[in-house]
């Protein structure tokens, strides 16, 4: 039996809760360090969450030698450069969502991964999911013709100002935190786009409290999201083709994954097993290090969506659709 990939994680992110039980539950994984910048933090975290090994600093998690991989839940502006920093001390690498807005530095960690022969990755976990591979199964057997529209939405309530996901210094906001869902999902249906035009609302803590997007993408398909973090919450993604329409009700949490097919004035109902998209994503990783499989998520992906996020961010801040 191939030996489990040795984990440990940079931070106690609120995000860790879903993802600790799956490595605790894969036999492709084991979870084997946690770092904080406080030690007593980090001792009270591996103690709640059954973590052999505790550091408190980031830096004495990259020297142990018997990681060999991270699982990176820092807030958004520090994924790609302790991403970096990770690579240069030897670790794979699975970077929490968005790994950046910039293209240019998401191409850099990239770089780096290539020339320490080191694996990187985002984690978009719903990618892992059958419900997304079934997804992209129907659109390629023509199960609605040819797609036209793509319409995403992700959305939540939160009005505490001091929320990491609200705080500008950190690049919190909507798009950062839930657009880059309705981003992926659109991308993942219609490939890259070629312009970007977007509109925000910015609240009271500085960052986007609503932000909707409008995407061309090659072959005359149009994208439309709209995220926000100031209103009930809502997620959907829907492909609208020339022969029908492709509804996904619950389409980044799966946690009841259907989708629903619609045409000829009829629906049917594909219900998908239920399936921890963090434990598919985390043994995905796990195979690609050991090389007994493909990574599902790499530099192509990942710079791509930094485009868009790049692009949606400042065509909102200039008022003027930008081209990519």
């Amino acid at each position: 039996m191939t030996e489990p990939v040795r984990w440990g994680i940079l931070s106690t992110a609120a995000i860790n809760r879903l993802v600790i039980p799956a490595a605790h539950a894969s036999g492709k994984a084991e979870l084997l360090g946690v770092a904080s910048r406080d030690q007593a933090r980090a001792d009270e975290y591996a103690r709640e969450w059954e973590i052999p090994r505790a550091y408190g600093s980031y830096e004495s998690l990259l020297a142990d030698d018997e990681i060999e991989a991270v699982y990176i839940s820092l807030p958004n502006n520090m994924h790609c450069g302790w991403s970096i920093r990770s690579l240069k001390s030897g670790k794979h690498v699975l970077c929490e969502k968005p790994m950046g807005k910039r293209a240019a530095e998401v191409e850099e960690a990239f770089d780096v991964a290539e020339r320490a022969g080191r694996l990187l990755s985002e984690a978009f976990m719903y990618r892992h999911n059958p419900q997304a591979r079934r997804l992209r199964e129907l659109l390629d057997d023509g199960a609605i013709g040819e797609p036209r529209i793509v319409r995403a939405r992700f959305g939540f309530a939160l009005f505490d100002t001091d929320n990491i996901r609200l705080r500008t210094d950190v690049e919190g906001g909507s798009l950062m935190d839930v657009g880059c869902y309705c981003v992926n999902g659109s991308r993942l249906v219609a490939g890259e786009p070629e312009l970007a035009f977007g509109q925000q609302l910015i609240g009271p803590s500085g960052t986007d409290w609503v932000f909707t997007g409008s995407l061309r993408f090659p072959g005359e398909v149009f994208g439309f999201f709209d995220c926000w973090t100031s209103l009930p919450e809502r997620d959907e993604l829907e492909v609208v083709g020339t022969e029908g329409s492709l509804f996904l009700d619950d389409p980044w949490h799966a946690r009841e994954p259907v989708i629903e097919v619609r045409r000829g004035g009829g629906s049917e109902r594909i219900e998908l097993e239920q399936a921890d998209s963090y434990l598919l994503e985390l043994e995905n990783v796990c195979d690609a290090i050991r090389g007994e499989g493909e990574l599902l998520l790499g530099r192509a992906d990942a710079v791509g969506n930094a485009r868009a996020l790049e692009a949606l961010a400042s065509s909102a801040e200039s008022g003027i659709p930008v081209g990519l």
